[in-house]
């Protein structure tokens, strides 16, 4: 067990959590530039440091054993206050030092990542020293990084919402139901009824759309996915309809491989939330950061590109 923690202990955590990350020692190797041998030695000799096994490897595959479940939380709580205490040792005097993880969902408007660049532009304006970390995640994985302490602000779509977390509304997106190149309904897109193509097999997301209404929700779904991507895939088959976001769905409307059935009827707009824990959990770094953000959104609050 750990008498005394040294250089040598908190590399061998470093490679243990990129070990984690990727899913298993022979994935890792990329990660770290090193190889296998190499890093099952380091993984074996954290254990024999810890005084017991942090996870089981071999034919079976990977996987943690339950205290290596704790020992991650603990890991990365040493290793971002070891980093935080370095960028504060370096630039005392600062009133900002530390870090910010901002987590987005992929393919947002190009008016509203603007903004947020804006905002980021108007934060390095301040008197700080704050090393940006930022990723991209589906909605719920953004919800749980914020619970669990691995991002403090969340960007993107949320069908719920979590009691202990904070939001904003930043921006809106418009959504509107499309068919493909070769769909019964192409030849006639622009002027189709709702009860028209409620006749025709449709994709939908797999989760809550409350925005989107009884009215517009499809009954005849025929497969679902959880991202635009996968539902733009499905309606680009040409067998089933789906709602894209308009600035999404754009460049394919402009090669004629897809087109918007209904866009005065068959729409519906979604709301995109700045999260947040709540106000006694944040620090001051992303209290700075939210009020730069409202500051971005208040010039003119994007409403999608459609």
């Amino acid at each position: 067990m750990f008498s005394q923690l040294t250089d040598l202990d908190l590399r061998l955590i470093r490679v243990f959590l990129a070990i984690v990350d990727a899913g298993g020692v022979s994935p890792a190797q990329a990660t770290l530039n090193i190889g296998q041998s190499t890093i099952s030695t380091q993984l074996a000799t954290l254990e024999t440091r810890l005084g017991y096994r942090l996870c089981e490897r071999g034919r079976s595959g990977f996987s943690l054993t339950a205290r290596g479940e704790q020992f991650i939380d603990a890991a990365r709580a040493l290793l971002s206050a070891v980093d935080t205490f370095g960028m504060q040792a370096r630039n005392v005097g600062r009133k900002l030092v530390g870090t910010l993880a901002i987590g987005m969902i992929g393919h947002t408007p190009v008016s509203a990542s603007a903004r947020v660049s804006d905002a980021i532009g108007r934060f390095r304006a301040r008197d700080q020293s704050v090393r940006f970390s930022i990723l991209v995640r589906s909605p719920g994985e953004l919800e749980e990084l914020l619970l669990n302490g691995r991002i403090q602000v969340g960007i993107g779509y949320f069908w719920h919402r979590v009691p202990s977390l904070d939001y904003t509304e930043v921006f809106a997106e418009d959504q509107f139901a499309y068919c493909a190149k070769g769909h019964p309904l192409f030849a006639q897109a622009g002027g189709v009824s709702p009860d028209e193509a409620a006749q025709h097999e449709w994709a939908w997301r797999s989760y809550p759309l409350p925005e989107a209404g009884s009215s517009t929700t499809p009954q005849n779904v025929t497969a679902v996915a959880d991202n635009m991507e996968a539902v733009a895939m499905l309606v680009l088959s040409g067998h089933h309809l789906g709602y894209l976001p308009g600035h999404f769905a754009a460049p394919f409307v402009e090669q004629g491989l897809l087109a918007a059935l209904n866009p005065a009827a068959m729409r519906y707009r979604v709301a995109f939330h700045m999260v947040t824990r709540a106000r006694e959990h944040r620090t001051e770094i992303v209290d700075a950061f939210i009020d730069d953000m409202k500051a971005a959104h208040a010039v003119q609050v994007p409403q999608g590109d459609a």
